[in-house]
C-alpha cells in the first residue's frame, strides 16, 4: 500500500502567502475600480447634463425652427462623436431634429419640467447594446414659435466601458504577478527560516542508543523552537534514565533467574547420575517445586510492573475509608502472622484517594515483608494518619535494625539487604519495587526508617483535588 507523500510546509506557506496577496490586491483593485467607475459615471453624466443645458439656453426664446433647418451641423458638432444621440421633438410627434449616426434606438424618456434645474439624479442609465451602458436625459423647453418641445440627449458609453475593462484586466494581471512573486519570495524566506529546524532534525537523527547522553543545542535557535528543544532534551533524559534502568533490570533479572535455574539443573543432573529411593526423588521434586514457585512469583511480579497502566490507575481512583482498608489487610494476614506469633494492630481514620486494588497490593506487600522479617512474637502496627494534604499509611514492625546505607535502595528491583540470600526461596526482591511503582502512579510518596529495632514503612496518598 502506497503511503501519501507529506505536503511541504514551505510550499504550503508559500501558497498561502500567494493566495493572501492575490486576494488582498484583488480586493484593493476592485475597490479602486468601483471608485474609478463612479467617477467616470459622474463625469459622463455631468457632460450629458451640460450638453442639454446648452441646448435649453440655445433653443429657449429663439427662432427654433429656423435654427434647426439652417444649422443642423451645429447640433452635430455639439454631440462630438458617433455614439451620441440627440432628438428635438414636440410631444407625441415626429422629431424636428434627430442626430443619430450609429442608429441607436432611443428609448422613451420622461422629460423634466421646464423650470427644473438638471442634476445628476436626472440622468437615466439603461442597459444599452451588447452590454455597453447607455445614459440619457430629457428636458422640456419653451421654443417660442414652436411651443413646448422635448430635448432628449443620450450617449452610448463605449469609451468608458473600454477604459474600465482595461483597468479590470490590469488589476487581475498585476495581482497575479504580485502573488507569483510573493510565492517565490515567500518560499525562499520560509525555506531559509526553517533552516534551524532542519539542522535540529539532522542532529536528532544522529542520536541513538550509543549517545543518549547527547542533547540538542538551543544556542542560536529561534525563540519559537526553544520550547520544542527543551521538551526534546527532557524526553532524551527520560529515555536515557529509562534505558539505564531497563539495562539494570535486565541484568538483575538475569542474575536472579540464574540462581534457581542453576539449582534446578544441578539437582536434576545429580539425580540422573545415580539411583535414588522414592523418598529421595520426592525430596528432589519438592525442592524443584519450591524453586519453580519462586520463578512463577518473580514472573508474575514482573508482568504486574510491565502491565500497570498509569492513566488507568489515575482514572479509577476512589475515596476509600482508611479504617476499613487497614482492617481488611489486618484480617487477611491474621493467620500468617499468627503462625509466627505476631499480633497485628490497627489504628487511625480518614479517607484515601486511591485505586482500590493497587492500594491493597501495596499494603499487602508491606505487611508480608513485615511478617517475613519481623521478630516472632512481636506486634505489627498499621496506622492511618490524615492531614490537610492527604493521608499517611504506616506499617511498623520490630526486628533487626536495617543499616542506614541500605535504606535508600530498599525500593529498587531485586535489591536485598541479606547478601547471603538465605531467604531467596521466599523472596524475589520485587515486593518493595511494586510498592514504589504504585505510589508513583498515585503521585504519592514512599519511604522507610529503621532505628533501635523498629522499622517503619510510610506511604503518602495526596488528597483528592477539587
Amino acid at each position: 500500500m502506497n503511503r501519501r507523500r507529506p505536503y511541504s510546509l514551505t510550499l504550503r506557506l508559500a501558497l498561502i502567502f500567494a493566495l493572501l496577496a492575490f486576494a488582498l490586491l484583488t480586493t484593493l483593485g476592485v475597490a479602486l475600480y468601483r471608485e474609478l467607475e463612479q467617477e467616470l459615471v459622474r463625469r459622463d453624466d455631468a457632460a450629458l447634463i451640460s450638453r442639454v443645458d446648452q441646448l435649453r439656453n440655445l433653443l429657449n426664446d429663439g427662432n427654433t425652427l429656423d435654427l434647426i433647418r439652417t444649422k443642423p451641423e451645429l447640433f452635430q458638432n455639439m454631440l462630438g462623436n458617433r455614439e451620441s444621440v440627440l432628438s428635438i421633438a414636440a410631444p407625441g410627434q415626429k422629431p424636428l431634429l434627430l442626430v443619430n449616426p450609429a442608429n441607436i434606438e432611443l428609448p422613451p424618456v420622461k422629460p423634466v419640467p421646464k423650470d427644473h434645474v438638471l442634476a445628476l439624479t436626472d440622468v437615466q442609465h439603461l442597459p444599452g447594446l451588447n452590454g455597453v451602458p447607455f445614459s440619457t436625459v430629457a428636458a422640456s423647453i419653451d421654443s417660442g414659435d414652436l411651443g413646448s418641445l422635448q430635448v432628449t440627449s443620450g450617449r452610448l458609453m463605449t469609451e468608458r466601458t473600454a477604459v474600465l475593462a482595461s483597468y479590470r484586466l490590469s488589476v487581475y494581471i498585476l495581482a497575479s504577478i504580485a502573488a507569483l512573486i510573493l510565492a517565490v519570495v515567500g518560499y525562499l524566506l520560509v525555506h531559509r527560516g526553517l533552516l534551524p529546524l532542519r539542522r535540529l532534525a539532522r542532529h536528532a537523527q544522529g542520536i541513538g542508543v550509543s549517545n543518549l547522553a547527547e542533547r540538542l543545542d538551543g544556542h542560536g535557535a529561534p525563540r519559537e523552537l526553544l520550547p520544542m528543544i527543551e521538551s526534546f532534551n527532557t524526553m532524551l533524559e527520560r529515555l536515557a534514565k529509562g534505558f539505564v534502568q531497563l539495562g539494570q533490570v535486565s541484568t538483575d533479572m538475569a542474575h536472579e533467574l540464574r540462581t534457581p535455574i542453576n539449582n534446578l539443573l544441578g539437582e536434576t543432573q545429580v539425580a540422573l547420575q545415580q539411583d535414588r529411593s522414592i523418598e529421595g526423588y520426592q525430596q528432589l521434586l519438592a525442592s524443584n517445586v519450591e524453586e519453580l514457585e519462586r520463578l512463577a512469583r518473580m514472573l508474575d511480579n514482573m508482568l504486574f510492573l510491565a502491565r500497570t497502566d498509569p492513566a488507568g490507575a489515575l482514572h479509577q481512583r476512589q475515596e476509600l475509608n482508611a479504617a476499613d482498608e487497614v482492617q481488611r489487610i489486618a484480617d487477611y494476614f491474621e493467620g500468617l502472622a499468627g503462625d509466627v506469633g505476631m499480633r497485628i494492630m490497627t489504628e487511625g481514620e480518614g479517607v484515601i484517594w486511591a485505586e482500590p486494588m493497587l492500594l491493597r497490593r501495596a499494603l499487602a506487600n508491606l505487611c508480608a515483608n513485615a511478617i517475613k522479617y519481623g521478630a516472632p512474637g512481636s506486634d505489627l502496627l498499621i496506622q492511618a494518619v490524615p492531614d490537610a494534604e492527604g493521608l499517611h499509611l504506616k506499617v511498623s514492625n520490630h526486628g533487626a535494625t536495617i543499616p542506614a546505607e541500605h535504606l535508600p535502595r530498599l525500593f529498587e528491583r531485586f535489591y536485598r539487604v541479606d547478601e547471603s540470600r538465605e531467604r531467596s526461596s521466599q523472596s524475589n526482591g520485587l515486593g518493595l519495587s511494586i510498592v514504589a511503582t504504585i505510589m508513583q502512579l498515585h503521585n504519592g510518596q514512599y519511604g522507610v526508617s529503621s532505628e533501635d529495632g523498629l522499622t517503619c514503612f510510610a506511604l503518602f496518598f495526596p488528597r483528592r483535588e477539587d
